[in-house]
């Protein structure tokens, strides 16, 4: 049988250990709200208290840089949520969400005459969006033998949208056959980052190329066709060119050395100075008959 001081104690004891139990307790019905962008969403917040009196509730968003915006304070709503939100008791009624609606909520609760005056809970909303029509960026050509990245993106879509590749309509496998036959098993597609990555392109990767996105919300969508032309590289044009150019350097060379062997470059210079010795001997005249003139 106990002693009465040891069933004090224990009393004692238990009170300490649940007095942080006796005050305000808020909960919500779904801490983790999903919706398609305007469709209607319900955040819910109940509390109950210890002592039957007001209480202060206010409701903040976590924004993404850390911030806190008030969404509920001193019982008005905030001025973006005026007309298509409004409040249900302590929760709010999202009439018509937008992807911006996207984050993270806190109800707060403070209840001044409950032995613990303070409890939150964090609600996380999130506002699926279809995806926007995806941009693609092809490169109209190439050579065989060279690497090439076909790059397609698109960044309306929550979740984050996949993508995919069609060459000529068909569906682009993202783990090709090693040894097909009609495709060149070089290329890798990363369905993530949207990117189609060509090792070495050879010519049978010629065609009309375009990709898609989607995340499970709504249609898929893509960008409009690209075309792929990839040519083989022409050696013999290119050494026909080098030819080419290598002969006329040549005979340009010899007809420069033949022109110094006949001497066409020195007697351009001994007429041009034997012009310029009888213009000044004319000069000379000119003057002395100028001088014995004058005299």
């Amino acid at each position: 049988m106990r002693s009465p001081a040891c069933a004090i104690f224990l009393g004692y004891f238990a009170a300490l250990c649940c007095k942080e139990t006796f005050g305000v307790y808020v909960s919500s019905d779904n801490s983790n709200v999903e919706v398609h962008e305007f469709g209607e969403a319900i955040l819910s917040c109940k509390y109950k208290l210890e002592k039957e009196h007001p209480v202060r509730l206010e409701w903040k968003k976590v924004v993404p840089n850390g911030d806190i915006s008030f969404i509920y304070y001193n019982n008005t709503l905030a001025a973006n949520l005026r007309g298509r939100a409004e409040m249900i008791e302590s929760s709010i009624w999202f009439k018509n969400t937008t992807r911006a609606d996207s984050g993270k909520y806190r109800c707060e609760v403070t209840a001044p005459k409950d032995n613990k005056s303070f409890q939150e809970i964090v609600i996380d909303l999130k506002v699926l969006v279809a995806p926007g029509v995806p941009v693609c960026d092809v490169p109209p050509s190439a050579m065989s033998g060279t690497a090439v990245e076909l790059k397609c993106r698109e960044s309306e879509g929550f979740p984050v949208s996949e993508y995919r590749w069609y060459k000529n309509g068909i569906l682009l496998a993202v783990n090709p056959a090693p040894n097909a036959r009609l495709t060149n098993s070089s290329y890798t597609v990363n369905s993530a980052s949207g990117t189609l990555q060509f090792n070495t392109v050879a010519r049978m990767d010629t065609g009309d190329y375009y990709c898609e996105a989607s995340n499970g919300i709504g249609k898929s969508q893509k960008c409009a066709v690209r075309q792929l032309q990839v040519d083989d590289l022409n050696v013999a044009g290119i050494i026909a060119g080098v030819v080419v150019v290598a002969l006329v350097m040549l005979f340009c060379g010899l007809g420069v050395f033949y022109a110094q062997r006949k001497g066409y470059f020195s007697k351009g210079n001994t007429s041009g100075k034997e012009g310029s010795q009888k213009m000044a001997s004319q000069n000379e005249n000119e003057f002395k008959h100028t001088k014995s003139f004058v005299i």
